[in-house]
């Protein structure tokens, strides 16, 4: 059955060119001119994935992704006209999966969907245990103790790379290297946006990390042995 897409942005040309693009690849998209009604329609409605534009006539585009993230683990692609490097930051802080600024050609849209719908829906492998942390790849769920702790399509598969390299010193570089099937926005601090996300759903402190570690210098390990 065809991705059901949700695309929440006022401006209807755009919209309306979003949506003969991704239905001539296969999708059914829903397009929404307002944050109000495009949060009805995800509550009442199955969707695989948001395109959610950053500034709408009734709301932030990043307090409704906000929101969004309270109920749901939906993948969520933002797009803005500001081009401002601290909106990707923030917006990845709270949950979005990746960043598209405008204009944009239609066929990186469809890449960037493509590949968080990918992960979303990643073959499972296997089950990882390090003491009270557990990586479910078949659910694609972490748990701490048996209880689940929310993390984004990427967040969940950068995770995932760290603990297959447990005791490894990972560089940025390598780590998003790993995961250059999935389509991702490289800009600076990145990778340290969603390793802080990470650490504040899976660490009794994330300011002091004990299971993420960072080398100076270097990137991030997963310490293996920690029996947290």
């Amino acid at each position: 059955m065809a991705a059901r897409i949700l695309v929440i942005d006022d401006d209807e040309r755009l919209a309306g060119m979003v949506a003969d693009y991704l239905g001539a690849a296969g999708y059914r998209v829903t397009a929404s001119a307002t944050a109000r009604d495009g949060e009805q329609r995800l509550k009442r409605e199955q969707f695989d994935a948001l395109v959610l534009d950053l500034m709408l006539p009734d709301g932030d585009g990043l307090e409704v992704c906000q929101r969004i993230r309270q109920h749901s683990d939906i993948p969520v692609l933002m797009l803005t006209a500001r081009g401002d490097a601290m909106d990707r930051v923030v917006g990845l802080e709270i949950g979005a999966d990746d960043y598209l600024p405008k204009p944009f050609e239609p066929r990186e849209l469809l890449a960037r969907l493509r590949a968080i719908l990918r992960r979303k829906t990643a073959a499972p492998r296997d089950l990882k245990r390090f003491g009270r942390l557990e990586i479910d790849r078949h659910a694609r769920r972490v748990t701490i103790d048996g209880e689940e702790r929310p993390l984004t399509s990427y967040q969940f598969a950068l995770l995932d790379a760290l603990a297959d390299h447990a005791g490894r010193v990972m560089s940025r570089e390598a780590l998003m290297d790993l995961l250059k099937g999935e389509s991702f926005e490289a800009f600076d601090r990145s990778v340290d946006v969603h390793i802080s996300r990470i650490r504040a759903a899976i660490e009794d402190d994330p300011k002091k990390p004990r299971r993420i570690i960072t080398v100076r210098g270097a990137g991030y390990v997963f310490a293996k042995e920690q029996d947290r």
